[in-house]
């Protein structure tokens, strides 16, 4: 799933295309993406784009009226920038933004979930942005991470967008590495000392992978991630130390470590492996 830096990277790219250029229409692809009734979707033509940013997980097509689109692209989602701008409808299309005399964006989607959406809101209207934490890498989360008495674990508190908004399973996954904390490390037992660590893996991480998403052109392709430390690495050696990356699979996801780096050597369970040996 596209995060923070890829999600952030992409809107800074959408900028430079779109600000500026008045949108001719939305042509909805699928219908279940749009999440909104109100404003309606088609009262978007001549509408004019003052910029795009970013929120988490979420592009942010912001019009000079005040109204806003929304766009999340789930696991699957990615983005095409269409110059010249096309009318066609491949495999997988969300929705089409058609904008005058500049490159149309189309969103698309692979897999079989179906989850990427976008949104119509109203001016003031913070719709799903209104359940999200502080977004990551902000003095909000820092403060959340150094101080906050939530037992969960850190793997965990990191994915929950309603938490901190914008990390998923990936860089996650690197960010306990760089801290040399377990996947199984809970915020609340953790000392000021590997509390201010894991801080600033959360900025080294995360800053490391901005810089590296700025260095593409175009929208989101399909392949992304490909600058992971560790995440998706297992059975690799572990760049820091060289043992063997490990990993353990929970219901819906997975989660790659290093044993020496993380665990103390120790192994962790996996769930699903101990499933099928019963």
């Amino acid at each position: 799933m596209p995060e923070l830096p890829e999600i952030r990277a992409l809107a800074e790219r959408l900028d430079e295309v779109t600000a500026g250029g008045t949108l001719r229409g939305a042509d909805l692809l699928q219908f279940s993406s749009l999440k909104t009734v109100t404003p309606r979707a088609s009262d978007l033509p001549g509408a004019a784009i003052a910029h795009v940013t970013s929120l988490g997980k979420y592009v942010l097509f912001n019009l000079r009226d005040g109204r806003r689109i929304l766009v999340h692209l789930s696991q699957g989602g990615r983005i095409d920038v269409e110059a010249p701008p096309k009318a066609t409808k491949p495999r997988g299309a969300v929705v089409r933004f058609r904008i005058e005399d500049r490159p149309s964006i189309l969103v698309k989607e692979f897999g079989k979930q179906r989850k990427a959406g976008w949104w119509v809101l109203a001016p003031g209207d913070d719709g799903p942005l209104a359940k999200l934490g502080p977004e990551v890498l902000t003095v909000g989360a820092d403060e959340l991470l150094r101080t906050a008495p939530d037992n969960r674990r850190v793997h965990t508190i990191l994915r929950d967008q309603r938490t901190i908004a914008g990390v998923g399973r990936g860089y996650s996954d690197d960010i306990l590495h760089r801290a040399q904390l377990s996947p199984t490390s809970q915020l609340a037992k953790l000392d000021d000392d590997q509390r201010a660590t894991l801080v600033t893996a959360v900025h080294d991480i995360l800053t490391d992978a901005l810089e590296a998403e700025r260095e593409r052109t175009g929208g989101l392709p399909t392949k992304i991630g490909d600058h992971f430390v560790v995440h998706n690495r297992a059975g690799e050696p572990c760049p820091r130390c060289g043992a063997d990356l490990r990993r353990v699979s929970y219901e819906d996801y997975e989660v790659t470590y290093c044993p020496d780096c993380q665990t103390g050597g120790k192994v962790l369970a996996d769930r699903r492996l101990s499933r099928l040996l019963r």
